[in-house]
């Protein structure tokens, strides 16, 4: 009985992985594809003045509201959104820099509370 148990857990266990795996791989090619694609971008690099992005991109499209700083390990994270990316800041300096996500996920942040 225990290993008909065992071995009906395990057939299930199979087939689940079987069907996510596709995704998953799907996922990663996603993701290397959209990190290829900044590359070939001329987007904000890490350690740019946000003086420097405005004189060299112009003024974002929105300024979000400044997140953290209430520690020193929570330094204040600004965030800045261009048509086609988002720059995010460590106090004055750039951090990162990505492409906007076609799903939209990050368009307004303030919703998500």
């Amino acid at each position: 009985m225990i290993n008909r148990r065992f071995s009906l857990a395990l057939a299930c266990a199979l087939a689940v992985g079987a069907v996510a795996l596709p995704s998953a791989a799907s996922a990663d090619n996603l993701l290397i594809n959209r990190v290829k694609q900044e590359k070939g971008m001329n987007l904000p690099t890490r350690g740019m003045t946000m003086a420097q992005v405005e004189k060299k991109y112009g003024a974002p499209q929105r300024k979000l509201s400044p997140r953290g700083g209430d520690t020193a390990k929570h330094p204040v994270i600004n965030r800045w959104d261009y048509a086609t990316f988002i720059v995010y800041f460590e106090k004055n300096h750039v951090i990162h820099s990505v492409l906007n996500t076609p799903a939209g996920n990050n368009t307004d942040p303030s919703a998500a509370k």
